[in-house]
């Protein structure tokens, strides 16, 4: 029998998938081709967010197949991030890709551009099966009542183009579902990270422990909560500066350090906000190279993600790769399936200072059950992995391609 020839169309190479294409890739009946419309991030770029250079130091094209497709525009000047929108990158040439390939499936990321509307059709047009994932969840963004009537019409016409939707997660499922479409053509995919490569780097760390904190500044003995991510509002890092003052003061957490592993706009800000809140208490590092990550993992007690909107957060799952507890907001989307309130962590409201506070104190004032609570992140994470997106894309696809893949690997027990 021959090889299920699958297409993967995103706009660009991103460091958290690279890994499980690699995966995919080596799956013995699936050949495996990538398409993106700019490859951008595969090299120096100098970011928006950021506002410096950034280069993954991980590697994002190798271990499979892939092309980049000719763009229509032009883009920003070499070594500029670019905007990346409805529009933009606007690329062509994918229906004779789809030729060339002789493909019997299409998994496209994203559904919100122009270039993916396209693709669909042209995956239609030759009788390809279309499989669709995507981030958007009830939480991901405010609409009106109209906006809402207005998504379910446009998923009406979107579902008669796909044949099988891949959920991130709960929240993912449940979007899809208010949307119209029916729970048989779901299936789950989840967002996960490299399990075994940040548990890996976290052991590795430990090691070094000591001597890192002493090179970040960071005072022996001191319990430390990590908030890692870009330093913009949406991400909250002034909220958590309020919170984090109201709970350091408390005897029972043992005078934490807060530690901010990121840069943004709003790093100055932070800073002068944390020299007047928490004197000697916050450390900013600024931008952490992705090999480096498991180290602040490792040396943490416990993470916070306090942001605002957040489409999933594979933070969160890296850092309960090292076993340690973790705090989020509810409209953190991987809350409902990693955050279990009293077992491996917290939820609160986001925007409640006090709530936040609280959620701080419940999670760091033991630090016996701080470490229970480690231990049960792993355990949990352990069942969210690259197995479970593997298992769940080789239902979906032996459901719509009978005959060329099974639902696990030819030859497996």
């Amino acid at each position: 029998m021959r090889k299920l020839r699958l297409a993967y169309l995103v706009t660009h190479p991103i460091q958290y998938q690279a890994p499980l294409l690699r995966q995919v890739a080596a799956q013995p009946d699936i050949d495996l081709t990538a398409f993106f419309a700019t490859d951008f991030s595969a090299r120096s770029f100098k970011a928006h967010d950021f506002a410096q250079q950034i280069t993954w130091d991980v590697p994002l094209l190798e271990g499979y197949a892939h092309e980049v497709l000719p763009r229509l525009d032009r883009g920003p000047p070499e070594g500029i991030e670019p905007i990346l929108g409805f529009w933009a990158p606007l690329s062509h040439g994918f229906g004779r890709a789809l030729d060339r390939g002789g493909f019997d499936a299409l998994w496209i990321h994203g559904y919100a551009r122009w270039h993916h509307w396209c693709a669909i059709a042209a995956a239609r047009r030759r009788g390809i099966k279309v499989f669709l994932r995507d981030e958007a969840t009830p939480i991901s963004a405010r609409r009106s009542a109209l906006k809402t009537f207005a998504k379910r019409a446009f998923f009406a016409g979107l579902g008669a183009g796909v044949d099988g939707f891949l959920a991130i997660g709960t929240l993912n499922r449940r979007y899809y579902e208010q949307n119209g479409i029916d729970p048989a053509r779901i299936s789950l995919v989840p967002y996960a990270v490299d399990n075994a490569h940040f548990r890996k780097g976290a052991l590795v760390a430990a090691s070094t422990r000591e001597q890192v904190r002493a090179a970040w500044g960071l005072e022996p003995g001191r319990p430390v909560l990590l908030s890692c991510g870009k330093l913009i509002e949406r991400k909250r890092p002034l909220q958590l500066l309020e919170a984090f003052a109201r709970v350091q003061a408390d005897p029972a957490l043992r005078r934490p350090c807060l530690v901010f592993a990121g840069d943004g706009p709003l790093r100055a800000e932070v800073e002068a906000r944390a020299a007047a809140l928490a004197p000697g208490s916050v450390k900013v590092l600024g931008f952490v190279p992705q090999s480096q990550l498991p180290v602040a993992y490792d040396l943490c007690d416990a993470f916070i993600l306090p942001s605002g909107q957040e489409a999933w957060g594979l933070v969160v799952n890296e850092v309960m790769c090292a076993g340690r507890a973790v705090i989020v907001s509810d409209m953190v989307g991987c809350a409902p399936d990693l955050v279990r309130p009293g077992e491996n962590g917290a939820i609160f409201r986001t925007d409640d200072i006090d709530g936040m506070a609280a959620a701080i104190r419940d999670v760091m004032g033991d630090a016996a059950r701080l470490a229970s609570m480690g231990r049960r992140s792993l355990e949990l994470i352990e069942r969210w992995s690259f197995a479970e997106d593997i298992a769940g894309l080789r239902a979906a696809l032996a459901r719509e391609c009978p005959g060329l893949v099974a639902p696990e690997p030819r030859g497996a027990p």
